[in-house]
């Protein structure tokens, strides 16, 4: 029996076949709730509902939608060999069949296209964040995703450019909190994601050179480095604008504890191997929904009363 037929009898057998067209599977909607991450900016500036802000952020999220589409199915086609042998990748439209190259890097081309005329139209700041977004993805799909710790960093970027979008989109200043919250963050999601999947496939289960190189106690060493700057550093943002809210109650001290809970929350999961897709967390995971719901209010309370 070769290797390869012992690979497949790990794998699980595919679930009944989705009634979303191919095409839409392959431009990942599911992932586009990272996108949200433009409304950062505007949220903590307690900006968004300005109808012009508001207009604009939704225009950088759709714009990023398109472009990150644009990436997802240039980096399916160059991997398709690689993902036809990864448990969960292999049923992606591409790799499955259902979805040829040639149709998918056409279908890239035109959500490029619509995405970059979205973010320009916008703003040319928001166009050109878009294409150091595509560059850095492509350079990283091409040459430096093997590379460990560049893995990290780059895709990273990755959730950091797009919370940079939402501020340069709408005109809103990025204080230095903001940049090292998500800055920190970003590397938190990474790093928690690279261990779950070291954890649950091994380093030679994946299709990533890269996890050969990590250990665990070294993924895990970097996403709890990156929660510690996460919570500092939101902290010291919290403590000094404590006094900003209404009724001179410290919202934003207060929202230190659902912050921090939800951290944790998503740090079991991360710890059980389940965080390989952060976008599946934070859709089905109801403690933590229920923590960032009352993040939300606290937030929305100090900087929109």
């Amino acid at each position: 029996m070769t290797a390869d037929q012992n690979t497949d009898q790990r794998l699980p057998a595919p679930g009944p076949r989705s009634k979303v067209p191919a095409a839409v599977r392959g431009m990942r909607p599911r992932q586009w709730v990272k996108n949200v991450l433009v409304l950062a900016a505007p949220v903590a500036a307690g900006k968004l509902f300005h109808p012009d802000v508001l207009w604009h952020a939704a225009l950088a999220f759709v714009a990023f939608c398109l472009v990150s589409a644009t990436v997802y199915l240039v980096n399916d086609v160059r991997d398709i060999e690689e993902d036809r042998l990864h448990p969960r990748k292999r049923f992606r439209p591409v790799p499955a069949g259902e979805l040829s190259p040639t149709a998918a890097l056409v279908l890239a081309a035109i959500t490029g296209v619509l995405g970059f005329g979205i973010g320009f139209l916008t703003s040319v700041e928001l166009g050109v964040t878009l294409v150091v977004y595509l560059s850095l993805q492509l350079i990283y799909s091409l040459t430096l995703k093997h590379l460990p710790v560049i893995d990290l960093a780059m895709v990273a970027s990755g959730f950091l450019l797009r919370a940079v979008a939402g501020g340069v989109a709408t005109g809103i200043p990025l204080s230095q909190w903001f940049l090292l919250v998500a800055s920190f963050g970003s590397l938190f999601m990474v790093s928690g994601k690279r261990y779950s999947e070291l954890k649950a496939l091994g380093a030679e289960a994946g299709t990533r050179r890269s996890l050969e190189r990590y250990t665990q106690s070294y993924l895990r060493f970097a996403w709890i480095l990156a929660a510690s700057t996460v919570v500092m550093a939101y902290s010291l943002w919290a403590f000094e604008n404590r006094g900003h809210g209404p009724w001179g109650v410290p919202w934003t001290a207060i929202s230190i504890a659902p912050f921090t809970l939800g951290l944790l929350q998503y740090a079991l999961e991360v710890d059980a191997g389940q965080a390989g897709e952060p976008e599946d967390i934070v859709l089905h995971d109801r403690v933590l929904q229920a923590f960032g719901a009352i993040w939300l209010v606290l937030i929305s309370v100090a900087v929109f009363a």
